[in-house]
């Protein structure tokens, strides 16, 4: 399934429809959620949900969701960007990663962290009758965008939300996401977030 052209079918319809749903997007940083942002406010009123407690240290968690609501504060926008903050819940995190740790990034341990993520978000966009939920992991080139997507619509039915699909890296949306980082000053982090992506870019530079 090509999802950039998925969506581009979604967005032509609303703007026939001259409809502007609500669309709750899961956000695992700045700036990746840069482009995101960019691209998705022309077509719904969002709200960011930072849901990511995968992340190490807590310092560098306090960082992250610091620099995204600064983002939202700072971006202008067609229609308006909200932000509700998830619960830091780190050891539910580790308790889904037991037995893992020592698998490579973008393996069994990766596509369990996705689930974890999407399910929150999903149950969230549910209680809070949000028309749509996604996230904005696609746009990395080291994120599978098949497996999110499978995950997302698989979701969607279970808990009757619609999964907006996407591929945020095509359209040179990961270009569009370093450009807007810059502009607007944003840190960049050099891994992905967790604690063993942590340790195995820190081998990678040794």
């Amino acid at each position: 399934m090509n999802y950039q052209k998925e969506l581009d079918k979604t967005l032509e319809q609303l703007d026939k429809e001259a409809k502007v749903p609500t669309l709750l997007l899961h956000s695992c940083c700045a700036p990746c959620s840069s482009y995101v942002l960019e691209y998705l406010s022309q077509y719904f009123q969002i709200t960011v949900f930072y849901y990511n407690p995968n992340i190490y240290p807590e310092s560098e968690y306090t960082k992250r969701i610091l620099e995204q609501q600064t983002l939202i504060g700072q971006m202008k926008s067609k229609h308006p960007i909200s932000f509700m903050a998830g619960a830091y819940d780190k050891e539910r995190f580790y308790t889904m990663a037991e037995g893992m740790e020592a698998l490579k990034e973008g393996g069994a341990r990766c596509m369990k962290c996705y689930e974890l993520r999407l399910r929150e978000a999903a149950e969230v966009a549910k209680k809070g009758n949000f028309d749509y939920f996604t996230t904005t992991l696609s746009i990395s080139p080291m994120k599978n965008a098949v497996k999110l997507n499978e995950i997302g619509m698989r979701l969607a039915e279970e808990y009757q939300v619609a999964y907006l699909l996407s591929d945020f890296k095509k359209k040179n949306g990961y270009k569009r996401s370093i450009e807007l980082s810059k502009e607007y000053g944003l840190y960049r982090q050099d891994y992905c977030g967790c604690e063993f992506s942590k340790r195995e870019r820190e081998q990678q530079k040794a």
